[in-house]
């Protein structure tokens, strides 16, 4: 008996797994949703762990020890339990697209999952980043670095990172739900994440983490953050709205 799903039978697997998640109880995803954002998160947090204090010089090489390591945050979501908005793009709208759900059912799913997602990583990001310190203290700079080079990028160029992004999380949502034991869910969950965390990718859920951990250390200005992720914006608004949002900033 063969230890995984021809790709039709992953097709239908899938569309059931789009069918339960769309028919979930309001609470049943704001809890998964949260969990979903607190792995990842987690995830990240034990990268940030590993390479944090690896000596400049090994370059990549240190990339790629922690992203052999982020992966087990989405294996604890499809394992263990948990919504991940990234996942259900491809998982929610597989069953839209075969008119098992309604366009309110997909869009009610993404957007409680969405918001929950942040919730749980912004709660890793202060308790366990800030008020414990573990992205602080000898592993601050790497959690500046990395938030800085996040919001970096113009806003297109984020966006179609994280188109690049998506495709190799799909992907491993799909290899998971094409595999029948877990020895082959989590092989095929870990290498397609180990790959676009060392391509440099943006993962907006991980990204909910990244950049409010250095928030919370006052090292980025959360005006910074709101200019990169909308680009227009500031150049629309008059001189009144720019100074009342500088002053809105400042009380922060």
């Amino acid at each position: 008996m063969a230890a995984y799903y021809t790709p039709q039978e992953t097709v239908d697997e899938t569309i059931k797994k789009g069918v339960a998640k769309a028919g979930s109880s309001t609470l049943t995803l704001i809890i998964l949703g949260f969990l979903g954002g607190a792995f990842i998160s987690l995830g990240y947090l034990l990268y940030i762990r590993a390479v944090g204090t690896m000596p400049h010089e090994w370059g990549s090489f240190a990339t790629f020890i922690g992203a052999s390591l982020f992966p087990v945050g989405l294996v604890c979501i499809l394992l263990g339990g948990g919504e991940l908005i990234t996942g259900n793009m491809m998982v929610v709208a597989l069953a839209w697209f075969d008119r098992k759900i309604s366009a309110g059912q997909l869009l009610r799913n993404w957007a409680i999952v969405t918001i929950m997602n942040f919730v749980g990583a912004l709660a890793i990001a202060f308790f366990f980043g800030h008020f414990v310190g573990l992205t602080e203290g000898d592993f601050l700079a790497k959690t500046i670095a990395t938030a800085g080079a996040k919001i970096k990028d113009p806003f297109w160029v984020a966006f179609v990172s994280g188109i690049g992004c998506n495709w190799f999380v799909s992907i491993a949502v799909w290899l998971c739900y094409a595999a029948k034991d877990f020895t082959g869910k989590i092989l095929g969950i870990w290498f397609p994440v180990m790959a676009f965390v060392a391509i440099g990718f943006q993962h907006v859920v991980a990204n909910m983490f990244i950049i409010p951990a250095a928030i919370f250390v006052r090292k980025l200005l959360m005006g910074a953050v709101y200019q990169q992720c909308n680009p227009c914006l500031f150049r629309k608004r008059s001189r009144r709205r720019r100074i009342c949002f500088a002053i809105l900033l400042s009380s922060l």
